[in-house]
């Protein structure tokens, strides 16, 4: 008498890492799973999952220098020294006289470009050989510097964010909140490497190549993740 073929019976598993290995020699009762397997998600799970979209994104901005100075030296060669001194005070008076007339302190420290090339000709017109004044020093104040690079990182998060926009849009799903948000590089450097070289070791840099050799530029690299909602259904009026 020949012996019946049981039934050939069929097991769907998952294949994913084991959440607990400390159960890889225990018995396994009827109701629970071996280690290294699981059953698959139901479709209410699948549908409560969170689907998301990862991109990056990038900004590079510059900002000019906020500041310049300079320095003025006045000097005078009389027969006395009493009456170099009192040159050379006439002219500091006239100097002093000068600024106030543009609005400027005496420090001369200038945040007007313009202004400061106009009443450094100036000087050296009216008061001629005895006057010496040094070029121009650009420079940054710290609050500029910040400014630069809080507007590189929120510039890099509205590109991320296009992007990924743009991506739900071709897939057709609608963009959800934002889940993480992650800064992930930042660089910060002056002026140019190009043509400013050969003039900087000359030391014939114009106004113009100065500002741009003192020109701070920012780059900053953001990471995000985006939740992804379905294409939402436009209600029809009844």
């Amino acid at each position: 008498m020949s012996l019946q073929q049981a039934p050939q019976s069929r097991v769907f598993v998952e294949l994913v890492p084991w959440a607990d290995r400390g159960r890889e020699n225990n018995v396994v009762s009827g109701s629970e799973l071996l280690p290294g397997f699981r059953r698959p998600l139901s479709s209410a799970q699948t549908q409560t999952a969170t689907r998301e979209v990862h991109v990056s994104g990038t900004a590079e901005l510059s900002a000019s220098p906020d500041r310049a100075q300079v320095a003025v030296l006045v000097s005078s060669t009389k027969e006395t020294a009493a009456e170099a001194k009192k040159s050379v005070c006439r002219r500091l008076d006239y100097i002093t006289q000068s600024l106030q007339q543009q609005g400027l302190q005496v420090c001369i420290t200038f945040t007007e470009f313009g202004k400061m090339q106009n009443i450094c000709n100036f000087l050296i017109e009216k008061l001629d050989s005895s006057v010496v004044i040094s070029q121009p020093q650009f420079y940054h104040t710290p609050s500029s510097v910040e400014n630069l690079r809080r507007k590189a990182c929120l510039v890099a998060v509205e590109n991320a964010r296009r992007k990924a926009q743009e991506v739900c849009n071709v897939v057709g799903q609608t963009l959800g909140k934002p889940l993480l948000i992650k800064e992930e590089e930042t660089k910060e450097w002056e002026g140019q490497v190009d043509d400013l070289q050969s003039s900087r070791l000359s030391g014939s840099l114009t106004i113009q190549q100065k500002i741009k050799s003192a020109t701070i530029h920012a780059a900053s690299k953001v990471f995000i993740t985006f939740e992804v909602k379905g294409k939402e259904k436009k209600r029809k009026n009844l």
